[in-house]
């Protein structure tokens, strides 16, 4: 195969996948090879979402539910690994979506795709002030225990606000290692409704799964020692001007804002909303969680703890 590679000018693993789609070496003959070259090429083809109809409306509900092309692909080989009439490509999805000649999917499914957008940066990000991080007694991320920053053990939580309009805001906080996320209902950004809001939202979980807390700088945590001393979670601040050290709050943020677009008036969702909210996001399949959900991940978490 390497001296037909060589007088062919082309590489041996090209000749050999040449002769593998044409029926092996003993079967192989050029003419039946040429033949099934050219209709492999003829135009246009019918993608998989058009003949098979079954699984475009599998991926048109999970569009629905706000599901991203990617992880839809990946549920969908981790859920039925040994079926692949059930399997998709996210460029193939992405493809239907965007190329309506297709007749795959609805052009009214691109409305439930993430929007491309520039980094999330939070208001008190953009409002900062020259006494913006510093806070007394703030103990640095750079002190956090190293089975934190590896992500070796569940417990450890990173938060932020997100800003709505008419001064709304709510707390996102997303636990390291299952990215399980929460959201805290405000009622106010100020220093002590959020700490009251937290330290309210901490007594719902077990000590094991609640160990510490990552922040950025912002004014809102100017109690955390009083959070701290009832509950004790160590809080840990990120360096000035580095809301990527929080990562994965940062990735949530911009996943919450498929449910609650910039501009909106938080202030009118109740605690039971923001749940509901809450559960949609973690009950989406992760590709950093091998297409698990967060939902999956946090309970066996909190089955181990029992």
């Amino acid at each position: 195969m390497r001296s037909v590679a060589a007088r062919l000018g082309r590489a041996p693993s090209t000749i050999s996948r040449e002769i593998g789609r044409n029926a092996g070496q003993d079967g192989y003959r050029a003419s039946v090879a040429d033949e099934a070259a050219w209709n492999r090429a003829l135009r246009p083809k019918l993608c998989k979402l058009v003949k098979n109809r079954a699984l475009a409306g599998v991926v048109a509900n999970l569009l629905r539910m706000l599901w991203s092309p990617e992880q839809i692909a990946g549920w969908l080989t981790h859920t039925y690994p040994n079926d692949p009439s059930l399997h998709v490509s996210h460029e193939t999805i992405y493809r239907s979506l965007f190329i309506q000649a297709r007749g795959a999917l609805k052009k009214e499914l691109l409305e439930h795709l993430r929007r491309t957008r520039g980094m999330r940066r939070s208001r008190s990000y953009t409002q900062k002030t020259a006494i913006h991080g510093q806070i007394a007694d703030a103990v640095s991320i750079s002190e956090r225990p190293a089975s934190v920053e590896d992500r070796a053990v569940p417990g450890h939580w990173e938060g932020d606000l997100v800003f709505g309009s008419g001064n709304s805001q709510i707390a996102t906080l997303v636990e390291r290692q299952t990215r399980y996320v929460m959201l805290v209902k405000l009622e106010g950004k100020d220093s002590q409704s959020v700490v009251d809001a937290l330290i309210k939202n901490a007594r719902k979980l077990p000590q094991e799964l609640y160990k510490s807390l990552t922040w950025d700088r912002g004014t809102e945590m100017h109690g955390h020692k009083r959070f701290t001393m009832a509950t004790d979670i160590q809080v840990y601040f990120c360096d000035p001007q580095s809301p990527w050290q929080r990562g994965s709050n940062e990735n949530t943020n911009g996943l919450l804002r498929q449910y609650l677009p910039k501009g909106i008036d938080i202030s009118g969702y109740s605690q039971l909303q923001l749940n509901a909210i809450a559960r949609q996001l973690n009950e989406r399949p992760r590709k950093t969680l091998g297409f698990h959900t967060p939902a999956e991940m946090f309970s066996e978490c909190v089955a181990s703890t029992g």
